[in-house]
């Protein structure tokens, strides 16, 4: 963060304290920082059984019940040998100036600011290897370790260090960009001093514990309350997090909140922040997503997710009213997707979802936590109001088609110029036979600032078809290289084609 009268410095490996702070902070536009390095958060929800039995398990009641103003000294000694900071070293490709001096740094004045880049024969950037830091914690004595999605996105090579100063190479064993989660495993012990995670939720005003490695100080405490409870910041279509007081910041990611027994309630995410420094309004993952995906990702290395195939928007009190409902609540169908799951059921445009199962529904982001928990091929039941009338019908969930089911033989493809991901249509079920899915939107990019959502399907780019990504792609560098300074897009949505005007460089 940059104030007056401050002198810090976050290069990893290295800090000075903050001395003479005399002034007050500058009122700015709030913005939302990412803790670390990277970019990405999101949330899930499920709870499902321990990942493994006891070893060296550091939570339980304190030893002596605060009273009167809590000292969190005995938890602090008891759960901190689990806490451990996380060195990274990531190969990225900045983008720098173009020659008309109209490119931006994006990365200026993070911790992985860098300078001029060289570029080979060709002109091409050369990756730049870079470091970066975050915090993390055992969940697991045989090494298990849960982070970020962004500490260790595009990593190298990962190293941690315990509190005693030891330490340890460890691998990436899984990551889940969706929640900006990230499993870690640690060799070289079958001990590990871990942590619980909490088997119910904070309630607001509940005293809690963040621990981390802040500026690459490490191992580093501070307390607050639970300020609020299911937040969505837009980072994703889970949003659910834990906002907290408790001061964090840049390196904090990735790093645990816990109670007053020592169970971990939420993993350090983000921060709202208009200067990059702690203003006392921070977002956790809730420990139940964190559990729900570190499972998965031991198991399988990757996490599923139920999908049923439609739009949907939330039910204002205008929209209620125009459908004779009681209440703004549940999530108004906008289109069900072509042979998708929810279309071969018989739900329709303007159908209102109330429940799944026995779970009520309270808005579009409740429905896609709850579709997403549900493990595919099982089957549903869903209750939803048409013209007045509540029915059910049931149906089988599928697949959430992120590029990676076993019929799936190509990988969405991420274009880092418009903030998107893609995937051929052909293999994304009731997307039809043509064109590329927009099966992602970086709620910060270009693509989101044109109007481009999920489940939109891009059929040419500048008048010619496109079957893929590539093909995409491809289109944008010809675009590019003719001068053009935006190509005219073709998309189909679920109101409708429609064509939107997107550039072909930034600046």
């Amino acid at each position: 963060m940059d104030e007056p009268n401050m002198s810090q410095s976050t290069r990893f490996g290295a800090a000075r304290v903050i001395a003479n702070h005399k002034s007050k902070l500058a009122a700015c536009a709030a913005i939302l920082a990412v803790l670390g390095a990277g970019t990405g958060f999101a949330a899930e929800m499920q709870s499902t059984k321990s990942l493994m039995t006891p070893v060296a398990d550091l939570s339980g009641p304190a030893t002596s019940a605060p009273q009167g103003v809590p000292s969190f000294a005995d938890l602090v000694e008891r759960v901190k040998p689990a806490v451990v900071s996380v060195f990274v070293k990531a190969e990225q490709v900045a983008e720098v100036a173009d020659s008309d001096g109209q490119g931006e740094n994006p990365l200026q004045g993070s911790p992985f600011q860098f300078g001029p880049q060289s570029r080979d024969q060709n002109g091409q950037q050369k990756p730049h290897l870079m470091q970066a830091q975050g915090s993390g914690f055992f969940i697991s004595g045989d090494g298990y370790l849960i982070t970020n999605n962004h500490v260790v996105d595009h990593a190298k090579s990962v190293e941690i260090m315990m509190s005693d100063g030891k330490r340890y190479k460890a691998k990436v064993a899984g990551t889940d960009p969706k929640t900006d989660l990230a499993l870690l495993k640690v060799e070289g012990s079958s001990d590990f001093p871990y942590v619980r995670f909490a088997p119910k939720s904070p309630r607001i005003g509940d005293w809690v514990v963040a621990m981390g490695n802040p500026f690459g100080l490490g191992g580093t405490v501070t307390a607050g309350i639970v300020s609020a409870n299911g937040r969505d910041i837009g980072s994703g279509p889970y949003d659910d997090f834990i906002q907290i007081d408790a001061p964090i910041n840049k390196g904090n990611s990735g790093g645990p909140t816990f109670n007053q027994n020592g169970e971990v309630v939420g993993v350090n995410t983000a921060i709202f922040s208009p200067s990059g420094g702690s203003v006392g309004i921070a977002f956790d993952i809730p420990a139940e997503t964190a559990k729900f995906v570190s499972e998965q990702l031991r198991s399988s290395g990757e996490v599923t997710r139920g999908w049923i195939g439609v739009s949907i928007q939330p039910v204002t009190a205008d929209i209620a009213d125009s459908l004779g409902l009681k209440e703004a609540k549940g999530a108004l169908v906008d289109e069900p997707q072509d042979a998708g799951p929810a279309a071969q059921a018989g739900l329709k445009s303007q159908d209102v979802i109330i429940a799944v199962n026995d779970h009520e529904i309270k808005d579009g982001r409740d429905l896609a936590r709850t579709i997403a928990a549900v493990s595919p091929g099982e089957k549903i039941r869903i209750s939803y109001i048409r013209n007045g009338e509540t029915r059910s019908l049931d149906l089988n969930v599928a697949r959430y088609p992120d590029g990676k089911s076993a019929e799936n033989k190509e990988t969405p493809d991420s274009d880092f110029k418009l903030g998107m991901t893609l995937a051929p249509a052909d293999q994304v079920e009731g997307a039809g036979p043509n064109g590329a899915v927009v099966m992602n939107v970086d709620p910060n990019g270009t693509a989101a600032e044109k109007g481009i959502q999920q489940g939109d399907v891009i059929l040419s780019v500048g008048g010619k078809p496109v079957s893929g990504p590539a093909d995409v792609k491809k289109a944008l560098r010809e675009a590019k290289k003719d001068s053009k300074r935006a190509v005219l897009m073709q998309l189909k949505t679920a109101q409708g084609d429609r064509f939107v005007a997107v550039p072909t460089r930034q600046g």
